[in-house]
């Protein structure tokens, strides 16, 4: 039996540099199957060649060696998969981030002027969950909020769009109140669901379309519009989700309206 694949061979079956295959063993990450005692050469065999380009791709996907190494001296499949799921689960969870920032950034380089509606917007009533949140909490407070009003309200008719609203200091402090809201005819109060009254107010009003990833933009035009409009802010911000996650898993087709409690400053 021979001594197996050298290291230029192997090279060439795994497209791995000779270079990166010495950095590999260097790193304890690719053991080759034999090394001569008195040559140093390194020789391979035919059965490492899916565990090197296994590593390839760990690397290409900017794993830390450390990660890879424990990966491969895992014995266990069942472990050695859950090691890789949770890697992999990190890597889209950055790509999902970093196709949001993009998205982001063409919205920035392309600016458009908002569509802005001033609307007296009549006292509205409610069942609503009402508490003090984190900004970072917001979404998670949301999702469970909502699925306890659903309960609560069960078959209950809507008479208008789900909504919420949010104290000034949730993005001033990082810290504040925040009240999501379902518009029915009577209310119910059970577990943290309250009848609420929503205050009438006039509102300068936008539409952010799609995913919330930019919505910050959408809220910086119609600030930026209230402001050069001479009308003065007064009052928590409202959202209404016209259509969202609730109503279909198509992110493109979601729609929020902002509504910015304000008051004319001027005849204009």
């Amino acid at each position: 039996m021979g001594k197996g694949l050298t290291i230029g061979d192997f090279s060439q079956i795994t497209h791995l540099s000779v270079k990166t295959l010495r950095r590999y063993h260097e790193a304890g990450l690719l053991e080759p199957d034999a090394v001569d005692p008195f040559t140093g050469y390194r020789y391979y065999s035919t059965a490492q060649v899916p565990t090197a380009q296994v590593i390839k791709r760990f690397r290409e996907l900017g794993m830390p060696v450390r990660e890879i190494g424990a990966v491969i001296a895992e014995d266990d499949p069942d472990v050695r998969s859950a090691l890789i799921a949770g890697h992999l689960a990190r890597l889209e969870e950055e790509l999902d981030r970093t196709r949001a920032a993009v998205t982001s950034l063409r919205r920035l380089l392309t600016p458009v002027t908002p569509e802005v509606e001033l609307r007296a917007a009549p006292a509205t009533t409610v069942a609503a969950i009402r508490a003090t949140v984190g900004h970072d909490a917001v979404l998670g407070w949301y999702a469970e909020a909502m699925a306890e009003l659903d309960t609560a309200l069960g078959g209950s008719p809507r008479t208008g769009p789900i909504g919420g609203l949010y104290d000034n200091e949730l993005f001033t402090e990082e810290r504040g109140e925040a009240v999501v809201f379902v518009p029915v005819a009577e209310p119910p109060a059970t577990g943290r669901v309250h009848p609420f009254v929503v205050p009438g107010a006039e509102l300068a009003i936008t539409v952010h379309r799609g995913p919330h990833d930019d919505i910050d933009i959408t809220y910086g035009a119609l600030g930026t519009y209230v402001t050069e409009h001479a009308l003065a802010v007064a009052g928590p911000v409202r959202e209404y989700y016209l259509v969202g996650p609730r109503d279909t898993g198509d992110a493109a087709s979601w729609r929020t309206e902002i509504g910015w409690p304000v008051f004319r400053t001027s005849a204009g």
